[in-house]
Order: C-alpha cells, then sequence, then structure tokens
C-alpha cells in the first residue's frame, strides 16, 4: 500500500476509523449520509480504486455540492466511501447515489478495469445520536444490502419518506392553540401543536404509509420531532409536539441525548420552557427505564409534558399519576364533553363528573385544560360555563404553515368575544370559516375587528 497516497483531505480517516467518524458524521449534523461499502475489490490495487472513485465515480455523479472520505478495514478487504453535500441539496434534485454506483460498476466490468460488490446505505446524521449510532446504523444497513443494487433497497433513494427526512426541506403545520380570558372576555393565541405536513407529505400517517415495515419506527419518530424543531426556528409561543412514551423512553433513557436535545431547541432561538411534549396513548414498557425518570430529564430543562386524547376511556390516568406535576396540561378528548343533557343524561352526567375530575387534578399541577375538537358554538359555551378556556378546535383554526404562524403570530390576540360569536353563528360567516381556518383573518377581512 502507498501510505503516502492515503492521506490529504480526500483520504481523512482512511486509517483512522474515529477520525473518519468525525469528519463523515459529527461535521455534517442535519444534513443526509451516504455510505456506500466496496468488498471483493479485484483486479487493481487499491489506491487506483480510490483514484477512480475520486474521478470515474464523481463524474457518474454529476454533483458539485459534495463532499467524502474514506475508510479501510485492511483484515477484510472491506473500502467504505462516505458521501455528504457541502451544503444541502434541494429534495427535488436529490442525487441517485445508488444508481450511481450501479452505473460505475458496469463500466468497470465492461472495461475490465475492477470488479467489486457494493451496498449502499443512508440515513440522516441526527442531532441527537452519537456518532456511534449513526455509524453502526450505516454500517448494518450496508451490509444488508450489498450486492442488492439490481433489485432496490425499499429505504433508498427512491423511497419518497427518506428522501424527505434526510432531505434539507424544513417545513411543518401547526395549529394554534386559542385561550379565552374571562376577565376582559377577549380570544388570544399563545402557541400551539405542531404537525408534520405542508409540501412533501400532508401529516404523519401519510409519511408512516411510505415506510417500510422493517424499519425502526422509534428512529423515525426522533428524526420527525428534529425536522419539526428545526422547522419552528426562532417561532414565537408555546409549542407542542407528539411523541409516544416508547420513544421517549428508547430514545432519550441517557441524560446526554436530553442535553443535546436542548442544545438544538437553543440553536433554533427557541427555549426550552416554551416546548412541551404530547404523551401520545400507547401501551410502553418500563422493564429498563421509567418513563418518569427519562421525563424528569427534560423537566429539568424546563420543558414540560401533555396528556394526549384524555378522556373518559383514556388508559393516560398512570402517566399523569407518575409524572405528577410534570403533566402541564390535559388535552381533552371530545368523548368527553360532546354528549348533551337532551341526548343521553347519564353520559352527560358522567361527562360533568370527568370534567370536574380534570379541573381537580389541574389544579393540583398548576396545569391547563386544552378541549380538543370542539365542533360547534353551544359546545365552546359550554365548556367556558364549566371554566374551560382554552382549546385547539378547527372551528376557530385550522392548521397553518409555521411560517404564516409566526409572520402572524402578533396579530392572532384581542379578538372579542362577541366577534367570535358573530362569526360562529352567522351561516354565512360560519360557512366561510371552516373553508379559510382562521377565525382572526374571516373576523379581520370581513371589518368585524
Amino acid at each position: 500500500m502507498k501510505n503516502q497516497l492515503l492521506t490529504g483531505p480526500y483520504y481523512f480517516g482512511m486509517k483512522d476509523l474515529e477520525v473518519f467518524k468525525k469528519h463523515f458524521i459529527q461535521e455534517n449534523k442535519g444534513k443526509p449520509l451516504f455510505l456506500i461499502r466496496f468488498e471483493n475489490i479485484t483486479g487493481i490495487e487499491l489506491t487506483d480504486f480510490l483514484d477512480l472513485l475520486r474521478t470515474e465515480f464523481y463524474s457518474c455523479l454529476d454533483l458539485e455540492d459534495i463532499c467524502f472520505g474514506f475508510h479501510y478495514f485492511e483484515k477484510q478487504n472491506i473500502l467504505l466511501m462516505g458521501i455528504s453535500p457541502l451544503f444541502e441539496w434541494d429534495i427535488e434534485k436529490f442525487p441517485n447515489i445508488e444508481n450511481s454506483v450501479g452505473k460505475f460498476q458496469q463500466q468497470c466490468i465492461q472495461n475490465k478495469i475492477v470488479s467489486f460488490h457494493f451496498g449502499v446505505s443512508r440515513t440522516q446524521s441526527n442531532f441527537i445520536s452519537d456518532n456511534e449510532e449513526i455509524f453502526a446504523e450505516l454500517f448494518k444497513s450496508s451490509e444488508k444490502n450489498l450486492n442488492d443494487n439490481l433489485v432496490r433497497w425499499s429505504w433508498t433513494y427512491y423511497n419518497k419518506a427518506n428522501t424527505y427526512i434526510s432531505g434539507s426541506v424544513h417545513e411543518a403545520m401547526i395549529q394554534p392553540t386559542v385561550i379565552f380570558n374571562p376577565k376582559d372576555k377577549t380570544y388570544s393565541v399563545k402557541g400551539g401543536e405542531v404537525f408534520l405536513g405542508g409540501g412533501a407529505y400532508i401529516g404523519y400517517k401519510d409519511l408512516i404509509n411510505d415506510i417500510p415495515a422493517d424499519q425502526d419506527l422509534n428512529r423515525i419518530e426522533l428524526l420527525i420531532l428534529e425536522k419539526l424543531i428545526i422547522a419552528c426556528e426562532g417561532a414565537p409561543g408555546l409549542l407542542k409536539f407528539n411523541i409516544s412514551p416508547q420513544s421517549l423512553i428508547d430514545t432519550f433513557s441517557q441524560n446526554e441525548r436530553v442535553d443535546r436535545l436542548k442544545k438544538l431547541i437553543l440553536s433554533k432561538d427557541l427555549f426550552p420552557e416554551n416546548i412541551r411534549f404530547e404523551l401520545v396513548e400507547k401501551p410502553y414498557d418500563e422493564s429498563k427505564y421509567q418513563l418518569k425518570d427519562v421525563c424528569h430529564a427534560f423537566y429539568s430543562h424546563g420543558m414540560s409534558f401533555a396528556a394526549d386524547d384524555f378522556g373518559v376511556k383514556s388508559q393516560s390516568h398512570q402517566i399523569v399519576l407518575d409524572l405528577g406535576i410534570m403533566i402541564k396540561e390535559f388535552k381533552l378528548d371530545p368523548i368527553s364533553f360532546k354528549f348533551k343533557i337532551e341526548e343521553d343524561q347519564i353520559k352527560f352526567l358522567d361527562n360533568l363528573a370527568f370534567i370536574d375530575y380534570c379541573k381537580r387534578l389541574a389544579d393540583n399541577r398548576e396545569a391547563v385544560i386544552t378541549a380538543e375538537a370542539v365542533e360547534d358554538f353551544d359546545t365552546l359555551r359550554f365548556l367556558m360555563e364549566h371554566q374551560i378556556y382554552q382549546f385547539q378546535a378547527n372551528i376557530l383554526f385550522g392548521k397553518m404553515t409555521v411560517s404564516d404562524y409566526k409572520r402572524d403570530f402578533d396579530l392572532l390576540h384581542s379578538i372579542h368575544e362577541d366577534v367570535v360569536k358573530e362569526v360562529l353563528t352567522d351561516k354565512i360567516l360560519s360557512e366561510k370559516q371552516k373553508k379559510v381556518g382562521n377565525l382572526f383573518l374571516v373576523a379581520s377581512e370581513e371589518g368585524l375587528i
């Protein structure tokens, strides 16, 4: 081996795996990473093969915004080539790395230059996982996909979900939370719940349908959470993100990961005390780590939690009891308030009792209650009569892009209850509100504010 040729910027980490990881992973946080695994390289010296990769293969990629490096496992005769963008790749022009390697392999065989087997893996260099975790994911996947360039791996360039997750596009939707002030009888927006969507995908379910069955959904959930936080850069108000208790336990059982998440939040001009995680109603396993211990690491940084879909049939009651004061919000499921006395008196009385129970839980924790999916003005008025003053409902606001939310946040305050009543009870205005999904905008366009 010509050791003097295996130095310089093109060959960082050629002999030192830790140096390779640092340059390939650590220095590319938030960017897509491709790891190409070459095995059974025959018919050429390694240094000559490296020169081919730097020239012929580089031409196959047809990219200028690219950086790459290498590492060689001499005993196994395995060469790793790492590829990532210097800056960022447009989602519409995302490179087809696997096809380029296949084309390069065919050219080499046809010209009798070299033969080799290859496998391509891809992931995002996310902010929470450390270098070892990301490298292990890439290395394992590249081995799995060795020799699979003809029947393409489902989790590669051709998969829309991975193109979105690994891409540079940061998009998100938010549904504002509206708070009623009973003293001055006005409504205002103080924050909202952030959702995936707004471009490549309509929502989370659409993305999940594109993810192959053999993928780790907890890891996908982490990547989505990071993308949503990045998309919210500089957004004002209380921002709420959905996460399953199991993903929380599996991903953040080590405190240093929570620390990394806090650093990401701060780097995006956000405040930890304005971040709230809504624990969705899913079963979870505490055999290794306790949920309350994991949550406490977040809480010590100022972040808080909400019990999502909290209702008369909710399975979240144990979470609420375990987390205690860390729960700062109850997202009241509509099943707990949508029955009316003339329809089902027993159900109506049960719901009243449940609302009273929620209020006591909330008072004990200095928490708030948010009614979700309120469908009409009568229900809105009924809830306020029972001192529920916070709402996340389409009759007030539908989902909007985070960019629109940031732009209009200062305007979304102090609308009087009389105006809200007029919009929601007038037949023409209520229909307009259903289409527009922004009560403040409708009221403004109609000259009511």
